[in-house]
């Protein structure tokens, strides 16, 4: 496999992973998801409403649980 030939892969702590697409996701109950952007986030909270496909929705979880931390000091 040349270095052509391969994708990159990146996990963001407490968010998405992010690949280089463009990507088919095969889903374990057998729904194919394709995205032909440049970069794909796929989401790995499960709160998505766009699942597998990221929505941001971990900025918000963690957003939140930042404002109650600073209220708590």
């Amino acid at each position: 496999m040349s270095d052509r030939d391969k994708r990159t892969v990146r996990v963001v702590p407490s968010g998405p992973v992010l690949i280089e697409g463009p990507v088919r996701i095969e889903l374990p109950d057998g729904e194919v998801v394709e995205s032909g952007r440049f970069m794909v986030a796929v989401c790995t909270c499960r709160r998505s409403r766009d699942y597998p496909l990221c929505d941001t929705s971990h900025r918000r979880c963690r957003q939140a649980g930042t404002r109650s931390d600073q209220r708590s000091a």
